[in-house]
């Protein structure tokens, strides 16, 4: 009997762990669609607004500059380059702690790089 209910106990704990496996993925994409179905339909109103007014809704518009493809570029490959740093780290530190220190540290740097090279190539242009 008491075999019995154990047993029932550490299905139903199984159950619960696997349903609670499922809760945070759903939960997660979830937030996703609630933030993006926002951001979304605010847009839009505002672009309606601004129509109904009889303003240009232009403005929302972004062009996509060759210098910030630059920035883009810089940063990712600093970022990448953060990984392969922490990894390497990871075997002489806390895993988490390399990682996490290589990445921004690296990142942080590639954003200064980044910096100083669209700064030269507006002078360039100038």
């Amino acid at each position: 009997m008491w075999r019995q209910k154990s047993e029932n106990r550490n299905k139903n704990n199984l159950k619960f762990n696997i349903m609670e496996g499922l809760f945070v993925p759903i939960g997660f994409f979830l937030a996703i669609f609630a933030i993006l179905y926002v951001y979304w339909t605010t847009r839009t109103k505002e672009r309606l607004a601004l129509v109904e007014k009889g303003l240009d809704a232009g403005i929302f518009k972004g062009e996509c500059s060759q210098l910030s493809l630059v920035k883009w570029g810089i940063f990712l490959i600093a970022v990448g380059l953060g990984v392969v740093v922490g990894y390497a780290l990871s075997n002489v530190m806390d895993e988490v702690v390399a990682f996490f220190t290589a990445i921004l540290v690296l990142g942080g740097l590639g954003l200064i790089v980044a910096y100083v090279i669209t700064s030269k190539l507006l002078k360039n242009k100038e």
